[in-house]
This record gives structure tokens, C-alpha cells and sequence, in this order.
């Protein structure tokens, strides 16, 4: 099943997961995907795949992690962990980015959030409007971070795994500020550099215009 479903409108905590179980009228397991590091310009790509616990209570304030400020998120993290029947955090590298794609890396470690659960899920929810090879049913969701409590669950895994891992590489590479920019291309990101040029964490495709602009 690849049927896309798009969706913009704001919901509640709890509109998300009743939306959720819409998704499910006769039951089985409800699994929601979603990635983190698209669009920066180090680091590797990060998709999770969550399965929340329907047995467990709401989990309060869950929303889109864009939605969220870091400490929220940092906050939700263990809670949105307790409350999945099974969850899974996967990446694509950087050399994966560069060998087929940020597209392709993006549904390689959706692919791997999805087959490394520990529960077998019914449904599997993308956010987004295209979906990786799965080995079950599934259909994509526009802005499904926003309308669903599994794909809000999987973003906040994504996204604070992913920031918890630029921390650790601005240990390593401490010149470039990826703990404060998490890799995107913000000012001080791309004049580091220009400065000190690039690190093994910088993925090449995504500077030959920063380079050619400093040509």
C-alpha cells in the first residue's frame, strides 16, 4: 500500500493520537517514521521508528520536535523511549549520503528504523511524501509530524539522537560550532569553513556551492 495522505492542520496531543488510532480500526500495531538531518550540511542522516504502547498514558506535550525547543525535546526523550512497545534510531553515513543521495540515505535508515523493531507493526506511517521499500503495509504523511502521535514520537527519537550526536562531534572538530548549529549552514558554519576548510563529518555535495562561491 503507497497511498499518500496530506495533512496541515494543528492537533492536540490528544488529536494525535485519536488520529493515530483512525489509522488503526481494527487493531495491530500503528508504527510512525521519521528522520532528522535532511538538510545540514555535516553529520549523518537519522530516521526512528517508534511504536507507542497503547497499554501506556498519553505522553504529555508530545508534538512535532520542530515544534519543540531543545530542552523540551531533551525532556520527552526517556518519556517517548518508555512509552513505545518498540522503538528503533538508525543513520545513514556521510559516505552513504554521497554514494546514493541525501533521498536515498534518508530511506536507508528509515529502512533500518523500520526492520530493526522488536515488534512486527500493522501499519507503518512515513512522514513525508515519499516511502522507502517496506516489507509491510505502509503510506506516507504529509506533515504527519504534525498529525500523528507515532510520527511526533519517532521525530522527537530522531532529532534528539541526531543533536546528542553533533554534540559529540564538536568534540572532535570544535572549530566548526556543531553543537550550536547541529551542521546546518548558518553563517558562522560556513565561514568556519572557508577558515579552517572541511572535516570528515562534512558531507562534500552539499558545499560545492559554498565552494564555488568562494572561488
Amino acid at each position: 500500500m503507497t497511498v499518500a495522505e496530506k495533512t496541515c492542520v494543528k492537533r492536540t496531543t490528544p488529536e494525535l493520537y485519536a488520529w493515530d488510532r483512525e489509522q488503526m480500526p481494527s487493531g495491530g500495531f500503528l508504527c510512525g517514521v521519521d528522520e532528522a538531518g535532511r538538510g545540514p550540511l555535516a553529520g549523518d542522516v537519522y530516521a526512528a521508528a517508534a511504536i507507542l504502547d497503547p497499554a501506556k498514558p498519553m505522553i504529555e506535550g508530545l508534538n512535532d520536535s520542530k515544534k519543540l525547543s531543545e530542552k523540551k525535546r531533551e525532556a520527552l526523550f526517556d518519556v517517548v523511549q518508555d512509552s513505545c512497545l518498540a522503538y528503533c534510531v538508525a543513520t545513514a553515513t556521510v559516505a552513504e549520503i554521497e554514494t546514493y543521495n541525501i533521498l536515498g540515505a534518508t530511506m536507508l535508515a528509515m529502512q533500518r528504523a523500520v526492520a530493526g523493531l522488536s515488534q512486527t507493526p500493522a501499519l507503518v506511517l512515513i512522514d513525508g511524501n515519499r516511502l522507502p521499500k517496506l516489507e509491510f503495509p505502509a503510506k506516507t504523511v504529509v506533515k504527519g509530524d504534525a498529525a500523528s502521535a507515532a510520527i511526533a514520537a519517532a521525530s522527537i527519537l530522531a532529532k534528539v539522537s541526531r543533536d546528542r550526536a553533533m554534540r559529540e562531534l564538536d568534540k572532535q572538530y570544535p572549530v566548526y560550532g556543531f553543537a550550536k548549529h547541529k551542521g546546518y549552514g548558518t553563517k558562522a558554519h560556513c565561514a568556519a569553513i572557508l577558515q579552517y576548510g572541511v572535516c570528515p563529518a562534512h558531507r562534500p555535495s552539499f558545499l560545492r556551492k559554498l565552494r564555488h562561491e568562494d572561488n
